[in-house]
């Protein structure tokens, strides 16, 4: 138990990153909430951009800078990508920095490049901590007492968390993946754009990023080659979906050679038995993203198309919480020893 409340600050407390951010530190028992900081909208009460955070209505939001973001023992980096790397670099090194952006992400520098129109920032420890590795170990283990964390991506962490026990243990073949993902609206941010207007979106369905042209291409590819221990290309093809927040990933693979179909289904149950927040649904039930919506949980079915020899992984997540902020405040309490699901809810809300 710590002596002290733990001062944090939130820097992109207007976006919906870290609007979703101060929601879940709200609840959070070993937390003080002290600077929340933004850009365009400093100087305007936070109730006026956030008006759901009934309790913090009547801060005002500073500037992001170095000396606003000083004396917190935890910093929330929710900017936009290419952002965080100036920004970091100037802060205390005994602050613990949890980056909900892409900057510290990617391992592979000449990957970013590819992707990214900034210079490659570093690589900071990857804050998904259920994330079989190949060997047995997790990625939570990366994270204990970790200064610097690295949130994944919304759709890294649907896809990865889906397709990772497949490769760990060797039951997946690394060619040939397929993803197919629907994201909710609020994954492209909080700033105007015509296409995501009401009247473009409602009723319609549309694909973006095609052709292996999205940036979280790599950082599933990291993932999975990680959790493979060789590597694994991937076709990937997000679509935008008529909802708020919530994305749904249907993931193939093809079946390993020599792998029993028959033993397929445990390897993800074996895989998540004890994980408090990735939950491998019963026989038979598909995940929806309306069962997790508002919580840091991710719905996992898994099922062999004997037929065609693949294995089928649909995963539910909400893009804004188990996406994104509920990510960051596990690590954050990682980071800092305490109870990994402290704060965080592990239920939705429905209807």
């Amino acid at each position: 138990m710590f002596m002290h409340m733990q001062r944090v600050a939130v820097a992109g407390a207007s976006g919906y990153a870290g609007g979703e951010i101060l929601r879940l530190l709200l609840a959070h028992p070993e937390v003080e909430i002290g600077a929340v900081t933004a850009a365009s909208s400093a100087g305007q009460l936070l109730g006026a951009v956030h008006p759901h955070l009934t309790p913090l209505a009547s801060r005002v939001i500073e500037e992001t800078t170095p000396q606003t973001l000083a004396g917190h023992d935890v910093v929330f980096l929710a900017l936009p990508h290419g952002h965080s790397g100036a920004l970091a670099a100037q802060l205390a090194d005994d602050v613990v920095v949890i980056d909900c952006g892409a900057d510290f992400r990617l391992r592979d520098a000449a990957a970013w490049d590819a992707f990214y129109d900034t210079p490659h920032a570093g690589t900071w420890a990857y804050g998904m901590p259920e994330l079989a590795i190949a060997g047995g170990a997790r990625q939570r283990e990366t994270l204990a007492g970790e200064r610097h964390v690295a949130v994944p991506g919304c759709y890294p962490t649907a896809v990865s968390l889906a397709l990772a026990p497949g490769y760990a243990a060797g039951v997946l073949a690394p060619r040939d993946v397929v993803v197919v993902a629907a994201s909710g609206t609020s994954g492209a941010g909080k700033a105007l754009k015509p296409h995501l207007l009401g009247a473009e979106v409602m009723g319609a369905m549309s694909p973006y990023g095609v052709g292996g042209t999205h940036r979280h291409t790599p950082e599933i590819e990291q993932n999975l080659s990680l959790a493979a221990g060789q590597d694994v290309t991937v076709s990937f093809t997000p679509t935008l979906a008529p909802m708020p927040r919530g994305i749904l990933a249907t993931c193939t693979a093809p079946l390993a050679e020599g792998a029993d179909p028959a033993a397929v289904r445990g390897v993800w149950e074996e895989a998540y038995a004890a994980e408090p927040f990735v939950h491998v649904l019963p026989q038979g039930a598909w995940p929806s993203t309306g069962s997790v919506i508002g919580s840091n949980s991710v719905h996992v079915q898994v099922v062999v198309d004997e037929r065609v020899g693949r294995v089928l992984v649909v995963a539910a997540v909400d893009n804004l919480t188990k996406g994104t902020a509920g990510a960051a405040v596990q690590c954050m309490n990682l980071a800092l020893g305490l109870p990994e699901t402290t704060g965080l809810p592990a239920a939705g809300v429905a209807p």
